[in-house]
């Protein structure tokens, strides 16, 4: 890899980095736990949109470790992994389809599959299904933000290319 690219990478794994702790000191916008807009996938989808799914991949874990050991949340990391692993590889499967117009498609289903690894995590860790009961409402509100992340992609995406 040549150094531009990865001092860019390193920057925007920074980025991301920033926004989600930030994101992280914002007051909850519902109060169902667990509900946030995500916006460190705005670099993301970025990134999914402007790198090989290798260097993606790279950034997105990156900020995904250190994030965990910023906030201090260790057990987060594991929903984070599951999540992150899950919305990474169906957005790289996904981007064959979508072009930049339609960057909000591939963040919506983002959303989506990381509410199910989250989802996935919480059953093993709790030896039980009865968590099933909250997946329609991180699906929603997962749509909902992954709309959201999925537009600022776009636009910033549009500015920087």
């Amino acid at each position: 890899m040549k150094t531009k690219k990865l001092t860019k990478l390193g920057l925007l794994t920074c980025l991301a980095l920033i926004i989600f702790i930030i994101e992280l000191r914002l007051p909850d916008l519902v109060p169902i736990p667990g509900v946030k807009l995500g916006l460190a996938n705005i670099v993301t989808v970025y990134c999914i949109y402007t790198f090989t799914p290798a260097e993606t991949a790279m950034m997105l874990f990156s900020r995904i470790l250190l994030g965990a050991l910023f906030s201090g949340n260790l057990m987060a990391l594991w929903y984070s992994i599951a999540g992150g692993m899950l919305c990474f590889a169906g957005m790289t499967l996904l981007r064959r389809f979508a072009d930049e117009k339609n960057m909000w498609f591939l963040s919506v289903a983002g959303a989506v599959l990381h509410n199910i690894g989250q989802i996935t995590v919480a059953m093993i860790v709790l030896k039980s299904t009865t968590v099933l009961g909250y997946l329609p409402f991180l699906l929603i509100s997962g749509c909902i933000a992954g709309l959201f992340t999925g537009i600022c992609a776009q636009l910033v995406t549009k500015r920087l290319n």
